[in-house]
């Protein structure tokens, strides 16, 4: 079967940050900068980026060019009893797709909200009680709440749609139009939240420098940690895309490009939320660390209220918002669901339309249960879990499995052919000794803290199964590796 080619350089680039950029780097990146020393978090995050999730990228991308497979395939072709880590990969991309569609269908309702500001003035009541019908435990998950069914079903039909067409006609000619679009957005909120009286001061909070940070263990993990959530590494998406590349691809300038493009937009997205936020506590009289929230909690219930007063262009700021979000997130959607439609391809031989029909399929039935009255808690425990035993092991076991098993130097040399910028010994000392260890010792900070006490303070029933579902996905990973394909 004829494997597809993106049919640019910069159409593969484009959906490699459309893959990058999603709801982190609008919800979560500012947020860590704020908490972690303000402007002086810069220089970690840096470091990390250059020597953690640079270089990972440069792995995966030369992973994917050399052995033209999806991760499985990719991974098995170094060496065969490596396929089951990209199965990992796969299926954990599989569970992020069953609960980020249901984000991206909550952000669909609020963009429709956003041209009347029809989440009132109450955005919290709103959001909790109006639109999710949260209830009071995750095993009561009472009726579906329908306009978020709704924005599901919109989110599905849509990736199906770009996904049936192709990496060319679908992927790449979609993420051209949403990418141009995202940026566009993006200047269009940085400049109207630069303009509100007392934005100065919010934006100051964000990037006030606090270089005593800077020996905390602590700020050190959080720019390691955002250094490789943020790219999408180990979630078999970045191998999946690189495979798509033609013969003679400059593997290590596209990393470059991809990483800072994606770190840049998060610290620009910065200057628009820190702006709004400071406006907010000025028009409240509050500090900014009264107002000042992460998560989902900053995007549907704090900056909407930060919308409802503002002192004009209202509906134009909070559709630019809202639109910004659906986009971001739904160009790294479908990168998720095209990591698992490839693996099945690969895997049976299977035409496109069947994996995408069976992707889209699964996708949407499990994804059921985060529309229900409890999927918020859902949400919230597998997304911890998935990010924790899932990601950052396979980040690990990548590393591990190709620096020092399958030969670092051989990847480094392949992804050198045709690069501007050569990967040189720094490259295999981030590989062989850096990532692992850092990757490890997030690993054994989160189980220590899991141990401490149960997440969330959840019932430790609902722990058992979101790290259930774990397990299961490790063990569906082996069994996988094990299934014969149709064509050697």
């Amino acid at each position: 079967m004829t494997r597809e080619v993106w049919n640019t350089r910069t159409g593969f680039i484009l959906a490699a940050i459309g893959s990058a950029v999603g709801l982190g780097n609008i919800w979560r990146f500012s947020y860590i900068v704020y908490e972690n020393g303000g402007g002086a978090f810069l220089i970690p995050y840096l470091i990390a980026l250059f020597t953690a999730g640079i270089p990972l990228l440069i792995l995966e991308f030369g992973l994917g060019s050399k052995f033209l497979g999806s991760a499985p395939i990719a991974l098995k072709r170094a060496k065969k009893s490596f396929e089951w880590i990209g199965w990992w990969g796969v299926i954990a991309s599989f569970i992020i797709t069953t609960y980020y569609s249901v984000i991206v269908g909550w952000s669909f309702v609020y963009l429709v909200k956003a041209f009347t500001l029809g989440w009132g003035s109450d955005t919290g009541a709103f959001f909790n009680n109006e639109l999710l019908h949260v209830s009071d435990s995750p095993w009561n998950l009472g009726s579906f709440s329908y306009p978020v069914l709704i924005g599901l079903l919109m989110t599905w039909l849509i990736v199906w749609l770009i996904e049936k067409k192709g990496v060319q006609a679908g992927i790449e000619k979609s993420s051209r139009i949403f990418m141009s679009l995202l940026w566009i957005l993006l200047i269009v909120l940085v400049l109207r939240a630069i303009t509100l009286e007392g934005s100065i001061n919010g934006i100051e909070w964000y990037l006030k420098p606090d270089f005593s940070k800077l020996t905390d263990i602590r700020v050190w993990q959080a720019a390691y940690g955002q250094a490789f959530y943020s790219l999408g590494l180990g979630m078999a998406i970045m191998i999946t895309y690189s495979s798509y590349l033609p013969k003679k691809s400059d593997i290590v300038n596209n990393a470059f490009i991809i990483s800072l493009a994606d770190g840049a937009f998060s610290f620009i997205m910065g200057f628009a939320v820190f702006g709004t936020l400071g406006y907010m506590a000025y028009a409240k009289g509050l500090g900014i660390e009264e107002v000042v929230a992460q998560s989902i909690g900053l995007v549907f219930v704090v900056l909407p209220e930060a919308l409802n007063m503002l002192p004009g262009l209202k509906t134009l700021t909070a559709v630019a918002f809202f639109l910004c979000i659906v986009i971001a997130a739904l160009s790294s959607l479908i990168s998720l669901v095209e990591a698992f439609a490839s693996a099945i391809m690969d895997k049976f031989e299977m035409k496109r339309s069947k994996a995408v029909d069976l992707t889209i399929g699964f996708g949407l039935l499990f994804s059921l249960i985060y529309a229900t009255r409890a999927g918020i808690y859902w949400l919230d425990i597998i997304d911890h879990f998935i990010n924790t035993y899932g990601l950052i092991i396979v980040g690990i076991l990548e590393t591990v499995a190709i620096g020092w098993i399958y030969g670092a130097d051989k990847i480094r040399e392949w992804a050198n052919a045709y690069s501007d910028i050569r990967a040189g010994i720094w490259w295999d000392i981030s590989i062989k000794m850096i990532i692992p260890a850092v990757l490890l010792y997030i690993v054994y900070k989160e189980t220590r803290s899991n141990l401490a006490s149960p997440y969330g303070g959840y019932d430790p029933a609902a722990i058992m199964v979101g790290a259930g579902i774990i397990v299961l996905g490790i063990i569906v990973s082996f069994f996988m590796s094990f299934i014969k394909e149709e064509v050697e």
